[in-house]
């Protein structure tokens, strides 16, 4: 592992609020936990909803960082942030101010249902997969191999990329975290 830690691969999504406002908050949240650095951000994709009920589309995106945290604890700053964006969690694949899943965390395996590692349902999703593939164009994805030839496989038609685009946060940059009421 380097001075940097290891490489994750997490994927965000939003489909309540303005959405865009809110992935570029999470993703300044993420660049401000201490033990993370971001390295890349995808362009923006707008993607029709996949599973649950009816509900508006998404806007998906995938930050590439490292990070010296466990994954667990990686995982648990990353619900804090989507709390802070009042992410609600009562309908399984329902909509959503803010989603953050880990795809990927170095080399781990885990099947702990809390924390599966790959992400189990990654290679299957182009919302996942065509964000990341233009963060990292050599992407890959842990035991089922290329980022390219996994999104090949996949149905693309539901998804889009966006006109509008994140930006890599900088230490200048404050971060976008809403602001409690008082």
């Amino acid at each position: 592992m380097s001075a940097y830690g290891r490489p994750v691969t997490l994927a965000l999504g939003s489909n309540l609020g303005d959405r865009q406002e809110i992935l570029q908050g999470g993703v300044d949240a993420i660049a401000g936990i201490g033990q993370v650095r971001v390295v890349a951000v995808s362009p923006l994709y707008e993607t029709v909803p996949v599973g649950g009920p009816p509900q508006p589309d998404y806007l998906n995106a995938v930050v590439l960082a490292r990070t010296t945290l466990p994954s667990r604890d990686l995982l648990d700053r990353l619900h804090e942030i989507e709390a802070a964006f009042d992410r609600v969690r009562v309908v399984r694949w329902g909509a959503r101010t803010l989603d953050i899943d880990i795809i990927t965390s170095g080399d781990e395996r885990s099947d702990d249902p809390e924390l599966t590692l790959p992400h189990p349902r990654a290679h299957e999703r182009a919302f996942v997969l065509a964000p990341w593939l233009d963060a990292d164009p050599d992407a890959v994805l842990p035991g089922l191999g290329p980022v390219a030839a996994l999104l090949e496989k996949t149905d693309r038609s539901g998804i889009r990329r966006a006109k509008m685009g994140l930006l890599i946060p900088s230490p200048q940059r404050p971060l976008s975290l809403p602001e409690e009421d008082a």
